[in-house]
């Protein structure tokens, strides 16, 4: 009797359903967005009212909204709160502290670009590749870019406390790095190396960049500058504007630089040189590698593209978004990629991070550079290929690819367990190396720049290193001898006498640059360079 009575209610109930749903298929339910919209309410007054715990609906409808922005996949994107925002653009506008480091958000850990030269990170140790762990006891792995960035930044003089993940390394290295107010000069300094080549790292893009570089290379030009090495490895990007400017120094009136490309028409705009090239018969090579990012990579394409440069070294980090900023109700602001970025020639400057192309050689380990950088030698296998001004083959698939490969000088894999050994010890080992250099300095007041260090200075620095249950093995030590000299050597040099000083004193190791002078002492002008560097047989195969 009960099975009977309640049988009808049954069929009525699903028929409603089944009713329901057969009507919604008259319009596509995926596409209706007032259904969508009502069912987000609906699942978000239910969860706010029924679940076993209470759950503020504030944080429900915040949750839903990250959760969109992840979904993106996009590190770039993100949404800022009033609160949030106000703070930012205070910082931002204002003076305040950091840590000196360029960051983004990639394989799922805010990442490490490029430590900014001369920043605190730098100078305790941390370096391209390495990935946040925790920030002052703060659980780091699911945080965006901004959320890291807002952490880091605070008082000048205050202290943050970071763990950090290394590749080769198995658990986090701990840094505490004092803030300080970030301000760096665009271009440190400039040198001739030798009658007729001259030398220009260009570290950032600030306001002034294409102000700095045009004097140093004129300063250059009257010591008898023919031709010239713009460095921009290392260089996170910066001001957009700044990296239009810079090229527009070495570009023909009317020539491309960059394109923006959205699918809203409006971020569609292609910015040219408005200006002849202030240099037209000097040949140039530009100096990249893997952290040289944004516009950084504006200057390297536009100038390959029309074969103005030739460039050496790595590929290009593959930064080349655009991003627009909203104001929303109650003053919260979306951050939101919008464009990317394309060079004349019209490859894309942005890299997928799920791209994957084939290294230079398949068997080849991963190594470190004595630099204490990771290599990883990427090729051109499965790049789309498109073509200079002069018809000259380019690579696409983002990032910019060098004309030659050159690759820093690599320490062998037992040298790379011993600097790994090393790593661990964190910002221990650079405190050590900036305190032995001050006493060093002070102990050899005769000092003068491109001086050798014997073993026993070696020996005596190991002992400075100290006791205990985190003293460095000998062995390790003795395997990372190449690099403890390099780096003894660099921090004597900034020390005793600046960044230039640093830089002449390591030039010895430069592979890069070497081969850039090389080129550059056999070309007369800009087409010269060219021809050059084709009669190098410029491919795919890498110079370790």
């Amino acid at each position: 009797m009960k099975r009977s009575a309640l049988a009808p209610i049954l069929v009525v109930a699903f028929s409603a359903v089944a009713g329901g749903w057969l009507l919604q298929q008259g319009a596509d339910r995926a596409d209706n967005l007032y259904v969508r919209v009502r069912v987000l309410q609906e699942v978000v007054d239910r969860v706010s009212n029924s679940f076993v715990d209470e759950v503020e609906r504030d944080r429900l409808y915040d949750s839903a909204i990250d959760g969109l922005i992840r979904d993106l996949g996009d590190p770039h994107s993100s949404f800022l709160p009033a609160s949030d925002y106000e703070d930012l653009r205070i910082r931002t506008e204002g003076e305040y502290g950091g840590v000196g480091l360029e960051v983004v958000d990639r394989g799922g850990y805010v990442t490490v670009v490029s430590p900014i030269p001369g920043g605190p990170g730098g100078r305790m140790g941390i370096r391209a590749g390495d990935q946040f762990y925790e920030i002052d006891g703060i659980a780091a792995d699911t945080m965006v870019t901004d959320q890291a960035v807002e952490l880091l930044r605070g008082r000048p003089g205050s202290e943050v406390t970071v763990r950090m993940l290394r590749p080769g390394v198995e658990e986090p290295i701990e840094f505490t790095i004092e803030r300080e107010v970030i301000v760096l000069k665009a271009v440190p300094f400039s040198v001739m190396l030798d009658e007729q080549v001259g030398y220009v790292p260009l570290l950032s893009f600030r306001e002034t960049s294409a102000t700095e570089i045009r004097a140093a290379i004129d300063s250059l030009r009257a010591e008898g500058m023919k031709s010239l090495v713009l460095d921009v490895r290392g260089n996170p990007g910066g001001l957009l504007d700044q990296g239009i400017a810079v090229s527009d120094l070495f570009l023909s009136e009317g020539q491309g630089i960059v394109e923006t490309r959205g699918r809203d028409e409006r971020q569609n705009e292609t910015y040219a040189a408005a200006h002849p090239d202030q240099y037209p018969d000097m040949p140039m090579v530009v100096l990249v590698d893997q952290a040289s990012a944004s516009a950084s990579e504006i200057i390297a394409g536009a100038l390959q593209d029309h074969d103005r440069a030739i460039l050496v070294g790595e590929t290009t980090f593959g930064k080349g978004s655009v991003q627009s900023l909203y104001r929303l109700t109650g003053g919260d602001v979306l951050r939101l990629t919008t464009a990317k970025w394309y060079t004349p020639a019209g490859r894309s400057i942005h890299l997928d991070p799920d791209s994957r192309f084939a290294p230079l050689d398949e068997d080849a380990d991963r190594a470190y550079s004595i630099t204490g950088q990771l290599i990883e030698p990427i090729g051109t296998e499965g790049r789309p290929e498109f073509e200079s001004g002069a018809g000259r083959t380019l690579y696409g698939g983002g990032g910019i690819t060098p004309d030659l490969f050159v690759y820093p000088v690599t320490l062998t894999a037992e040298e790379s367990s011993g600097v790994l050994r090393l790593f661990r010890r964190g910002g221990g080992f650079s405190i050590a190396l900036f305190n032995y250099a001050v006493e060093y300095i002070a102990e050899h007041p005769d000092l003068e720049l491109g001086f050798s260090l014997t073993e026993g200075d070696v020996a005596d620095f190991y002992e400075s290193l100290g006791n205990g249950e985190d003293r460095i093995d000998p062995g390790d030590f003795a395997a990372a001898g190449r690099f403890v000299r390099y780096h003894m050597e660099r921090e004597i040099a900034l020390q005793a006498w600046g960044d230039e000083a640093g830089f002449r004193q390591l030039q010895s190791y430069d592979r890069q640059l070497s081969r850039a002078i090389e080129l550059l002492r056999n070309a007369e002008s800009p087409e010269d360079l060219i021809t050059v560097a084709t009669d190098a047989e410029l491919d795919a195969i890498p110079d370790r």
